[in-house]
C-alpha cells in the first residue's frame, strides 16, 4: 500500500461480527489517520438477553455499533434486515453495493465463505457481488461506481470450516486497547452467556500476533484469484 490514507469499510452479518473479528485492525488504521466504517446487515438482535424485549435489544445494538464505529472516528449502517433471515436476492446486493459507492471504500473486510451462520456465509457471497457491482460504471445507480480494490475475509470462530491465515496484520498496545474498550461497549461481549467472545478474540490476537513475531495481529484470507507472490528467485 501507498503513504495516501485509507478508507476500509468492513461488512458483517451481525452487529458485533466484524468489531471482533477485525476490530484490532481497525484500531490501528484508525489511529493511523484511515477512515474506518462498518455496515451490519442485520442488528444480531436474536442474542437478546433472557427477559429483554427484542426490539429494545435491536436498537440497544445499533446504539452499540455507533459507538464503537465513533470511538474508531468512523461510521456504522445497520440494514433493518431480520437476524437470521438475510434475504439472498439482488435487492439486498444493491444496497450494499450503494453504501460501497458512498463510503468509497479502498478495503473490504467481510465473512469467510463457509460457516455455521447461515448469514455469515451468505453475506460473503452479497458482499463479493456488491463488490462487483459497485464498480461497474454500466450499474446504473444514484452515485458512480467506485472499485474497492482490496477484499480481505476475517477469521471469526463461526467461520472456521477451512479458514485458513493467509495475511497477518499486526498492531500495537495502543490499538489494542482502544479495541477493547470500544469492544467492551458490545453487550453480548462482555455478557454472554453462551461464548466467552471478549477471552476468545483477545486471546486469538495474541496467538495471531505471536505467529507473525509481532505483540497482535489478525489474520484474514483473501480471493483465490489474488493468491499471487511475484519472486523474480527463489530465495
Amino acid at each position: 500500500m501507498s503513504d495516501s490514507k485509507l478508507t476500509i469499510l468492513a461488512i458483517g452479518a451481525h452487529v458485533g461480527d466484524v468489531e471482533l473479528a477485525s476490530g484490532g485492525v481497525l484500531a490501528s488504521h484508525y489511529l493511523k489517520g484511515d477512515k474506518i466504517a462498518t455496515l451490519a446487515l442485520t442488528a444480531g438482535e436474536r442474542g437478546v438477553p433472557d427477559g429483554q424485549d427484542k426490539a429494545e435489544y435491536r436498537e440497544q445494538k445499533v446504539r452499540e455499533a455507533h459507538i464503537f464505529a465513533e470511538m474508531l472516528g468512523g461510521e456504522a449502517y445497520v440494514f433493518d434486515y431480520e437476524d437470521g433471515e438475510v434475504p439472498d436476492n439482488q435487492e439486498i446486493r444493491v444496497q450494499v453495493a450503494d453504501i460501497i459507492r458512498k463510503v468509497k471504500p479502498n478495503v473490504i473486510i467481510t465473512h469467510w465463505k463457509n460457516s455455521m451462520h447461515k448469514d455469515h456465509a451468505l453475506t460473503h457471497h452479497i458482499v463479493n457481488d456488491a463488490r462487483f457491482f459497485a464498480g461497474l460504471k454500466s450499474f446504473e445507480r444514484e452515485l458512480p461506481a467506485h472499485f474497492a480494490a482490496r477484499l480481505y475475509y476475517s477469521e471469526n470462530w463461526e467461520d472456521a470450516v477451512d479458514y485458513v491465515p493467509y495475511v497477518y496484520v499486526d498492531f500495537d498496545q495502543e490499538a489494542f486497547d482502544l479495541w477493547i474498550e470500544a469492544l467492551s461497549k458490545h453487550w453480548f461481549v462482555t455478557g454472554s452467556k453462551s461464548f466467552k467472545y471478549l477471552d476468545y478474540y483477545k486471546a486469538l490476537a495474541r496467538v495471531r500476533g505471536l505467529e507473525a513475531r509481532k505483540d497482535y495481529a489478525e489474520a484474514f484470507m483473501v480471493p483465490e484469484e489474488t493468491k499471487r507472490l511475484l519472486k523474480s528467485s527463489l530465495f
